[in-house]
């Protein structure tokens, strides 16, 4: 399949709920999953003319779709531990927001940095689609959406120690997978 074939007009009848189906899952906002499609969609045509045919529109629209989910929860995370760091701390030689200062900046990134993490957060996405569906729902809703322990247990009918007991086993079926298919 070469870039000329590719049929962009289609895309949104052929793919979207698959794609809106696959963002859901990781994002759990109705909203923020259809404007990650969208970025998805413009993306791809931007970058139609680097489409090598190697895989099929649905894979390749996927893998873009990935990237697009990893950014966002950079984004997030990114504005979350600037909110978090931030304290107005006083002393003699350092005048107020002291820690914010001390950490480090993220645009000292090489390029090796940024293409190691993209990496890591899709084979992260890959072996969370990987383990059990139950463990990988529960330590996404705990650790990538923040989710308190009462809200959880509630939401899977499950008690605070088999949540953490869980959450234990998804972090150990994640190094695994993460030591076998990525390290």
């Amino acid at each position: 399949m070469a870039a000329n074939s590719l049929n962009p007009n289609n895309w949104v009848d052929k793919y979207s709920d698959y794609l809106f189906n696959y963002t859901i899952v990781r994002v759990n906002d109705r909203e923020i999953a259809n404007d990650i499609i969208s970025e998805t969609f413009l993306a791809a045509l931007k970058s139609a003319k680097n489409f090598k045919g190697e895989a099929s529109e649905r894979t390749w629209l996927i893998s873009i779709l990935k990237r697009k989910i990893i950014d966002y929860y950079r984004k997030i995370n990114s504005r979350k531990g600037k909110a978090e760091v931030r304290i107005n701390y006083n002393t003699d030689s350092n005048e107020g927001d002291w820690l914010e200062e001390q950490v480090a900046d993220s645009s000292d990134m090489t390029a090796e940095d940024v293409m190691e993490n993209n990496e890591l957060g899709l084979a992260i996405l890959d072996c969370l689609d990987s383990i059990n569906e139950k463990h990988a729902a529960i330590f996404k809703r705990k650790t990538i959406d923040g989710l308190d322990t009462e809200e959880i247990c509630n939401e899977f009918d499950i008690t605070p120690s088999n949540l953490w007991v869980i959450i234990h086993r998804a972090r150990t079926a994640l190094a695994a997978c993460l030591e076998k298919n990525w390290f």
